[in-house]
């Protein structure tokens, strides 16, 4: 296996071949998938092993203590073989990881072969292919949390043990001083504990970062807006608590923590930065100096790291290990970010030229990552199958009707969108009887019978189902039920519509397909209504075919949903995207002409905006950011096609523009905004009465819903999610 190493007297960095480690009992085996660079500590150890003797000996008096020491004991020559042969060797490097349990060594059954975990350790978390890790030393990583966010836990554990030693309270005011990766992730566990956080840094661009990520103010050391903003957010009374994040050897930080503490205030060491108190300035305020000391209780405990001897939670509340598990649930729960400080991804096999870019200065960063060549992390989802579906032969036929017979519909549901966007429609359109709604609460259904005119309303589905004068059965319930009660309408021989999602599962999906092997009925079209809008149908029509590949980006401006929205129901109705993305991916397919063969999904805190990257067979790419931060002023849709030097336009349905040898620009501005419903819905009972085809291909049906799945599989894996095609 490969694992990166540096000889500590010539300053060489390697990538070396080394033996694969043994699978020891009391701890397992791991393949990294991620494993984190420590832009402080690391870098700090790669400069020093570029110094000369003398610089080293200056930068470790601690080390040169123990060398008289042993001269004293031993003798010189004694002790210079001894310390010429520790420099001489090659030292691992790293502490932070997350990757899959390959062996599970004995009197380990907390985790099996294949799960995620986080691991920590300068001797077991190391920039490696495969490590041996004991059990006190490792997590599992929640469901959905990204392995290359999850690799962050080490370190997320050393800015949570020194917020611990901070002991902050609700409603305190804290700086943090160096904001760098320790700093940003103290100043985001800081904010999520109710503290309100002054950061400190000389780089404008970290101060900026800080502020996104929680911050009231950020500042460099020597501005006055810093002491200012102190001031405001305490009365002039100075913060609670300094946490020292900072570097180097300037005395500065030390100084400042003095000047803009309150009287009995807390400062706490986390880095590795100068410690020349001013004594009369910490004497008068009777300052409280704790050092914080790495991941938590544990550390250094050969009988916690080794021997898996774990503290009794009654005593020691707070382990090295619960310090883990703690900062991955607070990441997998959104109350931490780290993906904004992520600012290079390198392969494993680049590690010596991502160290030497960090030294010379050339890659500017907070966190980098190593992905290595595998990506074991993300093994348990590559790919979102895309079944390909052949009905049985002899299966539902499409029956035979008269030209004149009206196409009699039963509506599952009776919701605002059923009564608001579909229901007006069909009410007055000639050749429709609107004959049954079932619904779950008798009054929903006599309310819908009464402004739409049903002929019955009733809370028996099967007894809709088994009516055989009912052509097609309308789906318009909450998204968990979609698919189960599509699949019972088809095996029950009806032409069904259903509002989007059609499945919000890779096993729902598969149900649904099996309903339609099973009894050869393929008449089912999914409510994404935007490919039916005319205006949109119109700008495509004059954007004309296209050679080469297209770029699509369009933005969805969401918004808030209102407190109480059952589309918050995550863990029963899916998320919001899984929901109505796939209105914004089927009208990316439909201009484009294809169905996307990978998706690559990024999210902000909490998975509320989202960026999906779709790419198509002929090199074509689609970007939809779906975002809920936006200005409610702004349009809620906006789309831009470009290819062969021509540009479509769609602002919000509203107004449509082409640029390219001919400019067209729609005439005037519509009444309202025609999002296709009442084309799509004619489409639908064409094809319901003449037994043609459905208005979108089964297939195209089935890519989109798979292409929607795909964008959590893609969140929870941190990588691009390939669509394959199966049968």
């Amino acid at each position: 296996m490969k694992q990166v190493v540096q000889n500590y007297k010539s300053g060489e960095l390697a990538v070396l071949d080394v033996p694969v480690p043994g699978c020891k009992p009391g701890g397992v085996l791991v393949r990294t998938a991620y494993s984190l660079i420590s832009t402080g500590t690391e870098l700090m150890k790669v400069s020093e092993a570029g110094m000369s003797m003398l610089g080293k000996a200056r930068s470790r008096p601690d080390q040169v203590a123990k060398v008289v020491q042993s001269v004293a004991t031993n003798g010189v020559p004694a002790t210079y073989r001894k310390v010429m042969g520790k420099l001489d060797s090659y030292t691992p490097l790293g502490y932070s990881l997350c990757g899959v349990v390959e062996q599970v060594g004995t009197g380990i059954d907390d985790v099996a072969v294949g799960d995620v975990v986080a691991c920590a350790g300068n001797e077991h978390a190391l920039h490696a292919e495969l490590n041996w890790v004991p059990k006190n030393l490792y997590a599992r990583v929640p469901d959905g949390l990204a392995s290359r966010h999850a690799a962050f836990g080490t370190v997320g554990s050393i800015a949570m043990q020194g917020v611990r030693r901070g002991e902050p309270q609700l409603g305190e005011v804290a700086l943090v001083i160096g904001l760098g990766l320790i700093g940003q992730l103290v100043v985001q566990l800081l904010a999520a504990s109710g503290v309100r956080v002054v950061g400190v840094d000389p780089d404008p661009a970290r101060c900026e970062l800080a502020e996104r990520l929680g911050a009231a103010a950020c500042g460099d050391p020597a501005s006055a807006a810093v002491e200012a903003a102190v001031a405001e957010l305490t009365g002039g009374h100075g913060v609670d608590q300094v946490y020292l994040a900072a570097g180097g050897g300037s005395n500065q930080p030390v100084e400042l923590a003095a000047r803009l503490s309150r009287d009995r205030g807390r400062v706490v060491d986390i880095g590795k930065c100068r410690l020349d108190l001013p004594w009369n300035a910490y004497y008068e305020k009777e300052l409280d100096v704790r050092f914080s000391r790495s991941y938590g209780p544990g550390r250094y405990d050969p009988a916690y790291e080794l021997e898996g001897r774990d503290y009794p939670i009654g005593y020691v509340r707070w382990t090295e290990r619960r310090n883990l598990e703690c900062f991955l649930d607070l990441v997998a729960r959104g109350r931490v970010d780290v993906e904004p400080l992520v600012s290079h991804i390198a392969d494993f096999d680049d590690a010596v030229e991502t160290y030497q870019n960090l030294k010379d200065g050339d890659l500017k960063a907070v966190a980098v990552l190593f992905r290595y060549a595998e990506h074991a992390g993300e093994a348990k989802a590559p790919a979102v199958a895309v079944p390909v579906v052949k009905p049985r032969s002899g299966g539902v036929p499409t029956p035979a009707r008269s030209a004149k017979a009206p196409v009699r519909l039963a509506f599952v549901g009776a919701g605002n969108y059923a009564t608001s966007m579909l229901l007006p429609h069909l009410a007055q359109r000639d050749g429709v009887e609107l004959s049954t709604v079932v619904t779950t609460t008798a009054l929903s259904g006599a309310n819908a019978q009464r402004k739409f005119g049903f002929a019955e309303a009733t809370t028996d589905l099967d007894a809709v189902l088994g009516d055989k004068s009912i052509d097609a059965v309308f789906v318009v319930t909450r998204h968990s039920s979609h698919a189960e009660l599509t699949r019972e309408a088809l095996l029950a021989g009806k032409a069904v519509f259903v509002e989007k999602p059609l499945a919000l599962t890779e096993d729902d999906l598969a149900g649904v397909l099996a309903a339609v092997e099973e009894s050869g009925n393929d008449r089912l079209q999914v409510g994404f209504n935007r490919r039916f809008a005319p205006l949109l149908n119109e700008a495509k029509k004059r954007f004309g075919a296209r050679t080469g590949p297209a770029n699509l980006r369009y933005l969805v401006n969401a918004g808030r949903l209102q407190q109480g929205s059952w589309y918050l129901q995550q863990g029963t109705e899916g998320s919001r995207f899984a929901g109505e993305g796939g209105h914004f991916i089927d009208t990316a397919s439909w201009l484009i002409g294809a169905d996307p063969v990978s998706v690559y999904a990024v999210a902000t805190s909490g998975n509320d905006d989202l960026q999906v990257v779709l790419r198509y067979p002929d090199g074509s790419t689609a970007t939809v950011s779906y975002v809920t931060t936006g200005a409610p002023s702004f349009p809620k849709e906006t789309l831009d096609l470009v290819a062969d030097g021509k540009v479509l336009r769609l602002d919000d349905f509203v107004r449509a523009s082409v640029h390219g040898p001919k400019r067209w620009v729609s005439s005037r501005l519509p009444k309202a905004r025609d999002k296709g419903q009442n084309a799509e819905l004619a489409a639908f009972i064409k094809a319901v009465r003449t037994g043609g085809p459905m208005p979108v291909p089964l297939d195209s049906l089935v890519a989109t819903t798979a292409a929607t799945l795909a964008v959590q599989a893609g969140l929870a894996g941190g990588a691009p999610v390939t669509l394959a095609r199966t049968r």
